[in-house]
C-alpha cells in the first residue's frame, strides 16, 4: 500500500471513530426496543433521589433513547443552526410534556405514540431528509413533547414528580448534545451513509415494534 493510500485509510479510521460508538449504541438499543417489557411501565428507583430517577428513566427506556439519538443525528447532519435549535427545543418540550402527562391520566404502557415518533424520525435520518432548521426544531419539539407526555404519565403512575420530569429532560438534553456534536463533525461522504444506516436500524426497530403492538390479542 502506498503512503498516500495509507494516509487515506488512517484518515477514514479517525473520521469513523466518533460515529462508531453512537451507531453501535443505537443498534443495541434498537434490539432492546423489540422486547415487550420496554413500554413506559415503571419509574426506576436509583436511591439517589427523584432527579436521578428521572435520568435513569430515560436511559432505561429504549423508545426514549432511540428518539433522542435519531433527533441528534437528524439535527447534527442538518447544520449548526438546526442543532442549536434542537438543543433548546428538546429539553423544553420534554419538560412541558412531562408536566402535561403527569396530569393526563394516560396509560403509561401505551406504546403506540412513542413507537411512531422514534420510527418516523429514524426514517427521516435513513432517507437523509433535507429539512430547514425551523423544520428540524419543529420535529424535535413535537417528538419530545410526545415522549415527555408519556414520561410524565409513567412517573405519575409511580408517584413521581417535578424532579423526575426535570431529570428526564436533562438526560435528553445531554444525550442530544453529545450525539449531535459527533454527527455534525463528520465530513466524509461515506460517514453520511453510516448515519443513514443508523437511522434505518431505528426505523426498522419501530416497524417491528408496530408489528408486535398490532398482533391479534389472545
Amino acid at each position: 500500500m502506498t503512503r498516500p493510500a495509507a494516509r487515506g485509510v488512517a484518515t477514514g479510521v479517525r473520521q469513523v471513530r466518533p460515529l462508531a460508538a453512537p451507531i453501535a449504541f443505537a443498534a443495541r438499543v434498537a434490539l432492546a426496543a423489540l422486547l415487550p417489557a420496554t413500554a413506559h411501565a415503571h419509574l426506576v428507583d436509583t436511591g439517589f433521589g427523584g432527579f436521578y430517577d428521572g435520568l435513569a428513566h430515560l436511559v432505561s427506556t429504549p423508545a426514549d433513547l432511540l428518539v433522542v439519538i435519531a433527533l441528534a443525528l437528524l439535527a447534527g447532519r442538518s447544520g449548526a443552526p438546526a442543532a442549536r435549535g434542537a438543543l433548546l427545543a428538546v429539553p423544553l418540550a420534554w419538560f412541558v410534556g412531562g408536566l402535561v402527562g403527569a396530569r393526563s391520566g394516560l396509560d403509561p404502557s401505551w406504546a403506540w405514540p412513542t413507537t411512531l415518533t422514534f420510527g418516523l424520525v429514524g426514517l427521516a435520518v435513513a432517507l437523509d431528509a433535507r429539512l430547514r432548521p425551523a423544520a428540524v426544531v419543529a420535529v424535535a419539539a413535537v417528538a419530545s413533547l410526545v415522549h415527555g407526555v408519556m414520561n410524565g404519565a409513567a412517573m405519575a403512575a409511580d408517584a413521581g414528580g417535578l424532579r423526575q420530569i426535570a431529570g428526564a429532560a436533562t438526560a435528553a438534553f445531554v444525550l442530544l448534545a453529545l450525539v449531535a456534536a459527533e454527527a455534525s463533525a463528520l465530513r466524509a461522504a461515506w460517514c453520511r451513509v453510516a448515519v443513514r444506516v443508523a437511522g434505518s436500524w431505528i426505523a426498522a426497530a419501530a416497524l417491528l415494534m408496530v408489528g408486535w403492538l398490532a398482533r391479534p390479542s389472545g
